[in-house]
């Protein structure tokens, strides 16, 4: 695209409520091959780039937890729902071309690699696209937690979350046409405001290794890769 990057390596956090497309659960195969098809062109950028993938398509413990059920069985189901979202976006990266690999927090071998430093940095330094699952493999933490974790120990320089809006609102736009658009703001302010962004812990952790989070739309086709060349809307956290 012939344009300077202002990032060279990210954690890429999409919803997983994103892969259903207009599907009411699950994994829609056409949604799952766009948001594998935007990773590979941001990839194609040259830069370094690690994935983690919500569960809210498939479960979200949280739900269950809020109508009496054990908040840590609720959780380790939740971070299962990851790992099934997560083979599913390694087999279409794979199928587009791509190399990829799954290191799971909960630990199901079986299934996919444990997670570790070591294993982070030989597939990331392989110049692999690397899928974080399980969450943090504890309960009480949320995917956006996990995600600000695993950016941090990527080496990550910005986290870029995927919503179903064009950045952070002072109110839901959809609910509210007076709600205000921001275009930058800093993790305290975040914080002070209450704002929906990302959960508190994971903003805390954000600001904490000084890694900018930029908000914008899963929704469009190229987005990533827009935004990463300074085109296209999103809000800026940093500071």
């Amino acid at each position: 695209m012939g344009k300077q990057l202002k990032y060279k390596r990210i954690l890429y956090k999409a919803s997983g409520e994103a892969l259903m497309g207009e599907q009411g659960f699950g994994i829609d195969p056409e949604t799952l091959a766009r948001v594998a098809g935007d990773i590979i062109e941001a990839k194609a950028l040259g830069i370094d780039i690690g994935v983690v993938i919500g569960g809210g398509n498939i479960f979200r413990g949280l739900s269950l937890a809020a109508k009496g059920a054990d908040r840590v069985t609720g959780d380790h189901m939740g971070m299962l729902a990851t790992v099934m979202n997560a083979l599913a976006l390694r087999m279409e990266l794979e199928k587009q071309g791509a190399e990829a690999v799954v290191l799971s927090g909960l630990a199901i071998p079986a299934v996919c690699e444990p997670f570790s430093q070591r294993a982070l940095l030989k597939h990331r330094d392989k110049g692999r696209i690397v899928i974080f699952a399980g969450g943090t493999g504890s309960p009480y933490f949320t995917t956006d937690t996990g995600a600000a974790l695993r950016a941090a120990e990527f080496g990550a320089e910005a986290i870029f979350k995927g919503t179903q809006v064009d950045g952070v609102y002072s109110a839901d736009p959809k609910k509210d046409q007076n709600a205000v658009r921001y275009e930058n703001l800093s993790h305290s302010e975040v914080l002070e405001k209450g704002l929906e962004v990302m959960d508190a812990a994971a903003i805390s952790l954000a600001r904490d290794n000084n890694i900018p989070v930029v908000i914008f739309s899963i929704a469009d086709k190229g987005g990533l890769a827009n935004i990463l060349c300074g085109e296209g809307r999103s809000t800026t956290i940093s500071g």
